[in-house]
């Protein structure tokens, strides 16, 4: 029996010539990731365990972008604890506020993943680097505090669930649609604990940015991670942002995957998560009755330069509505300064908009765009549970930016064709 490109990954970080679903293995580790949330508990647990230097200074990565800028004192003491770790261990990427980005748009842009790694983050959409086909998964800060400690993890093969795109995307469909379409079908449960290999011959035309999206929502589904297979568009990604060799894996044709499913692109139109669940999926045109208070247009989901293109495209010419607040946040520092040289800024401001540096900020309920009491909001986010992004009886509508923008302009969901002729 062959192995998935998964496995392949697993079994040489293990230094093992095969491994099988449910094995128990010993990985080593290519990066260890921690932000200004989960850290800080990673670092007491570190030191708690008598932990002295971390294992590789390159290697683990230290991204201050949750609530930052500090939105009050404590999270200014949360960064502080980073920067002051950060010296000490004297840490080469380590990324402050002016410097930093969010971090699952961040790393990819600066090189740090590269096909073939295995990446650990105590963050669940840590899984957004398997567009670069790594091996990528989220852990507790306990989980994260042994790994900066040694380089390596305990983990549990997972067993690989086999998903095919086949035909033509419609206008505005992009890779939002087509997870939230994924995740509607499968469930917030549908593949625990395994791994999404996303495959087939409409996403071998997906830019980047819309497998980062795919990829990053695949814990929505309940996976330890989503994976591309490499291409010709992963390499030319890679090609000046990566320093150090790497290797490709592909699964092998004779592999067993748990479970094999196809979707037929052409019939997905763009599609919203109603909450509370992001399995709540609808399409578009079902939701025109549904009116907004706010967008929210970023994240580590759909903040990069690709999305605020779309939604650029979008807006031009328009305003947000009368009562409406639109929110634009992009993923990086170099995201940022790229759409001030493009005009896309210039654009969000003239419609009516408001952009924020770099943070994950509103997400997570954070800062920067807090709901009120029964508010309602169209975000480009990840998440919609109960209270993800403020008061408890507030409502989350998850949209890929194109939804979003045209959302913005008619002051409640709309499909974009009603912007966009």
């Amino acid at each position: 029996m062959g192995m998935t490109i998964t496995e392949k990954i697993l079994a040489e970080h293990a230094g093992l010539n095969m491994v099988e679903p449910g094995q128990i293995i010993n990985a080593k580790v290519d990066i260890a990731l921690g932000n200004d949330i989960t850290a800080p508990f990673a670092i007491k647990a570190f030191r708690e365990a008598g932990g002295k230097k971390v294992f590789d200074k390159g290697k683990v990565v230290l991204v201050l972008d949750h609530f930052t800028p500090n939105k009050d004192i404590p999270s200014a003491e949360q960064s502080q604890l980073l920067r002051e770790f950060a010296k000490e261990q004297e840490l080469i990427n380590y990324f402050e506020v002016g410097r930093m980005g969010i971090e699952h748009a961040l790393l990819p842009e600066q090189g740090l993943v590269k096909p073939g790694d295995v990446v650990i983050g105590a963050d669940s959409h840590t899984c957004t680097y398997g567009a670069l086909a790594a091996f990528a998964t989220g852990v507790g800060s306990t989980d994260l505090a042994a790994v900066i400690a040694i380089g390596e993890i305990w983990l549990r093969v997972p067993e690989t669930i086999k998903l095919v795109y086949y035909g033509q995307r419609q206008v505005w469909v992009g890779g939002k649609d087509l997870i939230l379409f994924t995740i509607g079908d499968i469930g917030v449960d549908g593949a625990l604990y395994k791994a999404i290999e996303f495959t087939g011959e409409a996403l071998s035309v997906l830019e980047m940015a819309g497998r980062f999206t795919m990829a990053n929502m695949a814990i929505e589904a309940g996976a330890k991670s989503g994976i591309f297979a490499p291409d010709e568009l992963t390499l030319e990604y890679v090609r000046g942002r990566v320093k150090n060799g790497y290797k490709m894996y592909h699964s092998d044709a004779n592999a067993f995957f748990v479970e094999v499913k196809e979707y037929d692109v052409s019939r997905i139109q763009p599609q919203v998560a109603c909450p509370p669940s992001p399995a709540h999926v609808k399409g578009v045109q079902e939701l025109a009755e549904v009116t907004v208070d706010q967008v929210v247009i970023g994240s580590c989901t759909n903040g990069r330069l690709e999305d605020l293109r779309v939604a650029a495209n979008i807006l031009r010419g328009h305003k947000v509505a009368p009562y409406v607040r639109l929110i634009v946040i992009p993923a990086t520092q170099e995201i940022y300064l790229q759409a001030i040289r493009e005009g896309l800024l210039e654009i969000f401001v003239e419609a009516g908009g408001a952009v924020s540096t770099p943070t994950c900020g509103p997400c997570l309920g954070g800062h920067m765009g807090i709901l009120g009491p029964g508010e309602t909001a169209v975000t480009t986010t990840n998440r919609n549970f109960v209270g993800r992004m403020g008061h408890p009886t507030s409502l989350i509508y998850l949209a890929g930016p194109a939804v979003a923008a045209a959302s913005a302009i008619k002051g409640r969901i709309a499909h974009p064709e009603e912007v966009v002729q």
